[in-house]
């Protein structure tokens, strides 16, 4: 637990008593240490004009840092980058640079010399390994102007110096330097040795701006990225290699931070050669030292909207590249303030006292420019605090709204919470990806309609729709097909209305009533449900959802700490975990949190759980170049904002070791250009141990192979633990997209469960190429499922299953005994070839322990035949029937 951050004038007094001693200690030491490394430099620094990028307080300036007096100090706000510098009064050789931390320190800066103070900066010391404490360095340079340049801070204050002490010499010329341990001897070569050498890179922004337009010696093409941060671009020089400079040439859309790295492997281990947050553009000639066989660019910052674009990227290597300094392997893990944590640029939280036209712009904004974005790389949460608001929330791609209370009726929105499909033409089939949570609406006077118009990976959780006489519509409300869908721990006072929605999945909530049926509707420990029937209308209902735990959740208590519930299991559980009742979980405190915002490491992330943290993951896209490793028993992953995790160069994206209690929430996974065996992954094979009475979780777990780009993973989930539940899953091969055929995005299977009990709550899988559900463990059970079979497979020969027609949907292994499975439906759509036929759509074996119930498969508009429901009964669906049901199985 971290302490809560005091005021700057209350910190103040910090020091007055119990610390008396120890800076009489201080100042004592100080004496000594302080004393110029050359007998002939004196203190330069002291009492010159002082500028910083902020101050945190009227009391903590940046002159304190430079007025000779360890018991005053500067302070920043709480954010990366900040700088503060001195104004020496002339052009001055350096010799020695002292900087007296408090405990709020930099782990990594650059201290830096300009002849103007504007621009023009010049490295003289770089670290990012900052011990903090009292740091005396050596240094060679000179300029009138030297800052120290933060850029990572240890914990979740800002920086903080007591003295910055410049020794050096007035108008003196800097001694010659000696090379260093990190400097390559020998002359710096003129051959650009990345010339025509394979290139990849975290994204392209289309087919004629290839990662390799860096690297051809053709200052006429180029690459360049998608428009989001960070991105980068790589080449492999083919052996390791000592590098001795660096020449960028920028198209206009270049970075304004980034870093150059090097790698032994290519996918990790990267070590920064060169830092800025200043890029000019332009072309870049940089003098740099290290050595790999990779090397990267790295953009952190864009000078502009677009991505980042690159004419030619150039490496001249020479010399010979000495033993690297030791440096600790493990990053810095900022800590976080619960009271006032940093969640990033992408996440908006506001209080009732905001100007409603601050928040309303705001969310009008962000929807103008998500509407149509079905896959554009921007990520927004707009969160708020316990209150009464007006607003009307339009929800666009990859935006979440939330209340932050711990029960959705502390916040009330007086409006709407909806989406609407007019952009497609009032069809929502593709209104995916975003979230609705732990929030009460109230209509406006007159208004009884709320509209839920969306389709996969839209969740509708912990929402409280206000009025007997309201209804939400699941549809657009008199044209176009839906395909949803999920309301989950949520109270509808009045009508659910399901009107065109093809399916739907309901689970543990409250409703006055329901009416409407397509397809497949389902319901688990719901109050108000409809009568149990099937088919037409295909009303699934099953009383209790036998064992259910609910997806963690963002909130702030009544001291204005911020805290994550972690809700507690249940079992045989009907009706919303928190209307009229008090919820089963524990509360955590943020300060146990790592909060990942845009540009964090997979390093720093799996430093971060190591330690014993867990990770709240901010709005963003999220490159990982490992895979983020939970050993730990009850370690939460929640994203807010659909936050996108991007596994590079074929690493899973998650692992968890096979322990207690683990909740992963909120997250979409986006498969990478390089295949990945796998990208999430629960318990190694061979896990074994039971967690009935702590069972780990997923909610709102989404998988993406294809679509914002070429992405490969041959499976998406694997559970290996017992006991694992799912709760609201889509694992998604795209048909349409970026990236999308048969040849593009390849992936054998959506889903392999080899642990037993495994629980699955709204399961969605779609495309996949061969069987998309693979069930290997015995006591599984799934309540709702949903599948499309894959559209574009060319031909019959192309989807074969040995001699059997394609794959079926949802495969129960022949060796197992016990399953339970209700309310499935398969659907095809053969958009290549009308002829093909898929065999089945689920396949078991014969046993009185494997029970399936309300099965449907559909031939969307006779396009294709699926021959039969389950093994060999039922069907055909096709050009002819199109939709065939069965009740029971066996």
């Amino acid at each position: 637990m971290t302490p809560e951050r005091l005021s700057a004038r209350a910190r103040s007094w910090r020091w007055t008593l119990p610390v008396m001693t120890a800076l009489a200690a201080l100042i004592g030491s100080y004496l000594v240490f302080v004393a110029p490394a050359q007998a002939a430099d004196t203190l330069l620094s002291q009492g010159k004009p002082a500028t910083a990028s902020s101050v945190q307080g009227a009391d903590l300036p940046a002159s304190a840092a430079f007025d000779g007096d360890p018991g005053t100090r500067w302070g920043s706000l709480w954010a990366d980058p900040q700088w503060i510098q001195v104004d020496l009064g002339a052009t001055a050789a350096i010799s020695q640079v002292v900087l007296q931390w408090e405990g709020a320190h930099a782990t990594s800066f650059q201290l830096q010399t300009s002849a103007t103070g504007t621009g023009g900066w010049t490295d003289i010391y770089t670290t990012t390994a900052g011990p903090g404490g009292t740091q005396t360095l050596t240094v060679t340079g000179s300029g009138r102007y030297v800052r120290m340049l933060g850029t990572v801070r240890s914990s979740g204050y800002g920086y903080s110096l007591f003295e910055f002490k410049v020794f050096g010499t007035i108008g003196g010329t800097p001694p010659s330097a000696s090379p260093s341990p990190s400097t390559p001897t020998g002359a710096c070569g003129t051959t650009n040795v990345a010339a025509g050498k394979t290139a990849t890179a975290s994204s392209i922004e289309g087919a004629g701006t290839p990662a390799s337009g860096a690297f051809d010696n053709n200052a006429g093409t180029r690459w360049a990225s998608l428009r989001s941060d960070p991105q980068w671009v790589q080449v492999d020089l083919g052996a390791t290699t000592a590098i001795c400079q660096v020449v960028l040439q920028w198209e206009g859309a270049y970075a304004t931070s980034f870093q150059i790295q090097t790698s032994a492997t290519g996918t990790g281990g990267w070590t920064d050669i060169y830092t800025t947050t200043t890029g000019p553009g332009g072309t870049q000639t940089l003098t740099v030292s290290g050595s790999g066989r990779y090397v990267r660019m790295l953009g952190t910052v864009r000078a502009n909207g677009y991505g980042y674009s690159i004419w030619e990227f150039k490496i001249f290597t020479g010399g010979t590249q000495p033993s690297p300094s030791p440096s600790t392997s493990t990053p810095p893990v900022e800590a976080t303030d619960p009271k006032n944590p940093n969640f990033g640029p992408n996440v908006f939280v506001y209080d009732p006292s905001t100007p409603t036209a601050t928040f309303q712009n705001k969310l009008n904004t962000i929807f103008a420019e998500q509407e149509t974005a079905e896959f554009g790389s921007s990520r927004y949460a707009v969160l708020f605090k316990p209150g009464t608001y007006t607003a009307d929330v339009n929800l666009g791609f990859y935006t979440q709204v939330a209340g932050l209370g711990l029960s959705p009726d502390d916040v009330n929105l007086n409006g709407h919470v909806r989406v609407e499909a007019t952009w497609f033409g009032g069809n929502a089939t593709h209104n995916f990806w975003r979230t609705a949570e732990n929030l009460s609406v109230t209509l406006p006077a007159g208004v009884t309609v709320e509209r839920w118009a969306v389709a996969q990976a839209a969740a509708y959780r912990r929402m409280h729709l206000k009025g007997a006489a309201n209804q939400i519509q699941l549809w657009n409300g008199g044209d176009g097909w839906a395909s949803g869908g999920l309301i989950a721990d949520s109270r509808i006072d009045g009508l659910v209305s399901s009107g065109s929605q093809q399916q739907w999945f309901s689970r543990n909530s409250e409703f006055g009533s329901w009416t409407g049926s397509v397809w497949n509707m389902v319901f688990t420990g719901v109050t108000g449900a409809p009568a149990a029937n099937f088919p037409n209308p295909s009303h699934t209902v099953v009383a209790a959802s036998p064992v259910v735990r609910e997806k963690p959740f963002l909130y702030i208590d009544s001291t204005g700490t911020y805290r994550v519930f972690k809700p507690g299991v249940r079992t045989n559980a009907v009706g919303t975990s928190w209307y009229n009742k008090t919820p089963v979980g524990s509360s955590i405190s943020l300060a146990d949190f790592f909060v990942v915002r845009p540009g964090t490491t997979a390093a720093t992330m799996n430093a971060a759980l190591a330690q014993g943290k867990h990770l709240l993951i901010t709005p963003g896209i999220h490159h990982l170049s490992q895979a983020l490793q939970v050993n730990n028993p009850n370690t939460i992953i929640l994203g807010l904002g659909l936050a996108t995790l991007v596994p590079d160069n074929g690493v899973a994206a998650i692992k968890v070791a096979d322990v207690d209690g683990v909740q992963v929430g909120g997250v979409l996974v986006d498969a990478g250009p390089v295949n990945s065996p796998v990208l999430i992954e629960f318990g190694p094979a061979g896990s074994a141990a039971n967690h009935a009475g702590n069972p780990s979780a997923l909610h709102d777990v989404y998988v993406r192979v294809g679509g914002a780009g070429a992405g490969k993973a041959t499976t998406s989930l694997v559970v290996n633990s017992n006991n694992v539940i799912g709760d609201h899953l889509w694992l998604w091969r795209a048909d349409h997209g970026a990236g999308a055929g048969w040849t593009s995005n390849t992936a054998d299977q959506g889903m392999i469960v080899n642990g037993t009990d495994v629980t699955m709550y709204g399961l969605f899988v779609e495309h996949f190429q061969k069987y998309e559900v693979v069930w290997n463990g015995n006591g599984g059970r799934t309540y709702f499922f949903q599948n499309e079979l894959p559209y574009e497979a060319p031909n019959q020969a192309a989807w074969m299953n040995g001699t059997t027609r394609g794959y079926a949907a949802y495969k129960v292994a022949d060796s197992v005994t016990t399953h339970e499975a209700w309310g499935l439906g398969s659907y095809c759509v053969f958009t290549a070839d009308l002829s093909i036929v898929g065999e089945r759509a689920f396949e078991v074996p014969n046993t009185p322990g494997v029970k399936f119930h309300n099965m449907v498969i559909v031939s969307l508009g006779g396009q294709g035949t699926i021959n039969h429901v389950i093994n060999n009964t039922g069907g055909p669906a096709g050009p002819a029937v199109n939709t065939v049901y069965l009740t029971n199985y066996p």
